[in-house]
Formats: C-alpha cells, sequence, structure tokens
C-alpha cells in the first residue's frame, strides 16, 4: 500500500505558518476536547486542529473499511489495532481531503464549521490509554556520561550494555500529556556522609529528555517479533519528558533499579507522528561494536534525524534552551528495542508506550539531562534572567521540542512542556 502524503511539492488549502511543525506532509494524529466539550480523535495541520470523528460522519473517508464509531472514542487504541494499512489509507485520504487542489470540502461552508478548530477551541488529551510501558537506556554517551559519574570512568558501561538494549518496566498510571503541572516528589535519600536514610522532598529533580514509541497489537503469548517485521508494528513518535529524581533514584536503585524515583510523573507530546510521515529522514544508526547478536543484527537505516531542545523557564520569565540533540545518536534503534523486549515472548498490545531513554549527544551542549549539563551539580548552568540550576526548581517549566527537516519540509512533533509545582501538602 503506498502512501502518497511525503511529496514535499504538496500544498494544503488551510492557512500553514512558516515553519510549522504540522505542514499537509505530517498528519498526526491526537486526541482532543472540543469546544462542545466533546472528546474526538483528530489531525492538524498548521494551527487547524480537524476532527476526524466529524469527518468520518460526514461520508469523507467512505469505501476504507473503518467501523462507524472509529474516531468517536477517547483514545487511539482501536484505531491503531487496526494496522498500518488502515493509518496509511487514512492518511492518505486525508492528505487528498486537504490538498489544495481538492474543492470538496474545501468549498463547503458548512462542513467546515463542523470539522475545523483553532488550537484556542482545543484541549489536548493524552492520545493513546497507555497499558504498559517500558524505558530504555539506549543511548551510548549518556550511559558512559552516568557510568563515569558513578563508577569507573575506564568501566563506565557494564557489561551487559553493548550486547543488549538495556531497560525497565515503568509505570503508566503516571503518564500525563504535555501542559499538565507535576508535584515535586517526597521520598528516602541517603544524604551524603550519613549513615541512616531521610525523608522529604527531593532536592533533585530532573529532566530527561527522551523519545518514545507507540505500538500495535504485535504478537501473541509466546511469540517474539523477528527484527525484520518490528517497524511494522510501531505506529508514531512522540516527546516524552521522563522526570527523575536523582537523589532518590540513587538510595533505591540497587539492586531492582529504578522505582519511585521514576515513577511519580512522566510527559508526553499530545500529537502522535506516524512512521510513515517519519520515513524520508532516516539515518544510519551510529556504529555498533561487538556485532549484537543474530537476533538483534539489522541491515539498512533504521534511525531518524530527529533535532531536539530543551528549554527551562523559571516562573514569569523567558525560557533558556539548555540543551540540543538528536535523536540519530541513539546507539539502540527501535527495533532493536522492540525485538528484545518481546524476544522471550512477552506480549505487545495497541497502545503500549516505549521510552527511548535519555538522549545525549557528544559534547556538552547535546547533554539530555541535568545530572549530565551541570555534572553533578559541579557546573551550574546560567538561564537569560541571570539565575542559574544544577537541578530543576519549584515553578521551572521544561519545554522539549523535536522536529525534522529536509527538502524545504518541516515535521515536527510541537513541544512537550510541564511545569513542576511545590510537594503536595495535606490540608490538614
Amino acid at each position: 500500500m503506498p502512501h502518497t502524503t511525503n511529496n514535499p511539492a504538496k500544498r494544503t488549502w488551510l492557512s500553514v505558518p512558516e515553519n510549522s511543525d504540522f505542514p499537509i506532509q505530517n498528519i498526526p494524529f491526537g486526541v482532543f476536547l472540543t469546544r462542545d466539550d466533546i472528546i474526538t480523535i483528530g489531525t492538524r495541520i498548521g494551527d487547524y486542529a480537524i476532527d476526524l470523528g466529524a469527518l468520518h460522519q460526514l461520508g469523507y473517508f467512505e469505501g476504507i473499511p473503518l467501523t462507524d464509531d472509529i474516531f468517536l472514542q477517547d483514545s487511539l487504541n482501536d484505531f491503531i489495532s487496526d494496522g498500518k494499512k488502515t493509518w496509511r489509507l487514512v492518511r492518505n485520504r486525508i492528505s487528498d481531503i486537504f490538498d489544495s487542489n481538492n474543492k470538496d470540502l474545501q468549498e463547503n461552508e458548512e462542513h467546515k464549521k463542523i470539522v475545523l478548530f483553532s488550537l484556542e477551541e482545543i484541549e489536548m488529551q493524552l492520545p493513546v490509554q497507555i497499558g504498559d510501558y517500558t524505558d530504555f537506556y539506549s543511548s551510548k554517551e549518556h550511559a558512559t556520561n552516568v557510568g563515569s559519574m558513578f563508577r569507573d570512568p575506564d568501566k563506565a558501561l557494564l557489561p551487559n550494555w553493548l550486547h543488549i538494549p538495556v531497560g525497565y518496566h515503568g509505570r503508566s498510571s503516571t503518564i500525563v500529556p504535555s501542559g499538565t503541572p507535576i508535584r515535586r516528589p517526597m521520598g528516602q535519600t541517603m544524604p551524603k556522609g550519613a549513615d541512616t536514610p531521610v525523608f522529604g522532598p527531593s532536592k533533585r529533580v530532573d529532566f530527561e529528555l527522551e523519545m518514545a514509541f507507540i505500538t500495535t497489537d504485535a504478537n501473541v503469548l509466546g511469540e517474539p517479533v523477528p527484527i525484520e517485521e518490528a517497524e511494522d508494528y510501531i505506529f508514531g513518535m512522540v516527546l516524552f519528558n521522563d522526570w527523575s529524581a536523582r537523589d532518590i533514584q540513587k538510595w533505591e536503585y540497587v539492586p531492582l533499579g529504578p522505582f519511585l524515583a521514576k515513577n511519580f510523573a512522566s510527559t508526553i507530546s499530545p500529537w502522535i507522528v506516524t512512521m510513515d510521515a517519519l520515513e524520508p529522514y532516516r539515518v544510519d544508526s551510529p556504529k555498533q561494536d561487538p556485532t549484537p547478536l543474530p537476533y538483534l543484527q539489522q541491515t539498512g537505516q533504521h534511525s531518524f534525524d530527529i533535532h531536539l531542545e530543551v528549554a527551562i523557564a523559571p516562573e514569569d520569565t523567558i525560557p533558556t534552551t539548555v540543551s540540543r540533540s538528536n535523536f540519530k545518536y541513539m546507539y539502540w534503534t527501535m527495533a532493536q528495542q522492540l525485538t528484545h523486549h518481546t524476544i522471550n515472548g512477552c506480549k505487545i498490545n495497541s497502545g503500549d508506550l516505549l521510552g527511548s531513554g535519555t538522549i545525549s549527544g557528544p559534547t556538552p551542549e547535546s547533554y539530555g539531562s541535568m545530572l549530565e549539563l551541570a555534572w553533578q551539580g559541579t557546573k551550574p548552568v546560567a538561564l537569560q534572567d541571570g539565575s542559574k540550576r544544577v537541578f530543576i526548581e519549584d515553578n521551572d517549566t521544561v519545554i522539549m521540542k523535536g522536529y525534522c527537516q529536509k527538502e524545504g519540509v518541516r515535521i515536527g512533533f510541537g513541544e512537550v512542556s510541564t511545569k513542576l509545582l511545590p510537594t503536595f501538602k495535606n490540608k490538614s
């Protein structure tokens, strides 16, 4: 099934601002609350949100085998379960409807009033019901930096790191969409030089610059997903801020790894950008040495040139960009992560979310966390308001953005923005 959405020359009859993340070549999917308090599945072109439920009811998807209520739901899970052929048919049809040469909707003022919303008229929701969430640790630069801080710099990577995509199972209940504020977590820490732990607010709350991918139903229990088929089960990608409390993490992670330091909050961007939209931006992955075991070996280009940046905005001040990185630095690919995840027969469902792990590049300005940028607090990061940061402070907002650009077309993810509020206090 060919996809016809990537033509750089394609234009839409909708107004699209210059350097928008959402040209007609993107066509992402999300869930939003409309001005009439109705939740619907939609897409976005420029600064317009498009109600796909209304489009379907008006007959614009005629000929595509879709259930009547496929877009009248509060999550994308059922649509994602329909598989790649359906995703592609729907995106192709949307691309055709909004093509500048198509007059069907363009000249129907009544239908446009029903289908089109300005961004101010909607409220974005979590796009999928996330049943399971797995976070990987797949940036060699990040793993080396962390290993150098906490272990012998000459043995920064643990023996398994170059052989398997290391990961852990996170908590899906605390994944929230962009714009949802979070609270500084409480927990146990072991202060330097102390003999017993103390309880209180984390003093080292950190962001983690990540991306995540959303899966469709990939297998049955006991069935591995072969590496050559893995990408067929990836619906699309989002920006992902996997918040971390470094002081809590340092005390609790031995022997079982991340727990309360990681499960208090993670934030995703609300629009899922499909793998079809990202296809023109494929690039080579870093060379893997030693060669992975046969079940993880792949040929061709399996990474993507996605420019990433992180900014910190103290309350009532302008943001300061503190990191610029790129998804192409990831050592382990999404296909390898999914294949390894299922090699033991683990079942993957529609709407599962798999995080990349912190994305750090080879230079200090491309590091993907404050732990690295401020190097354990020894190199404070200066902000434009004159203040400095070693970790995230109360009422700071962390903003992450990402986009691809080639042949005059920019495909982006919008942003994921989260404000850190002070620790929750009981009213009693």
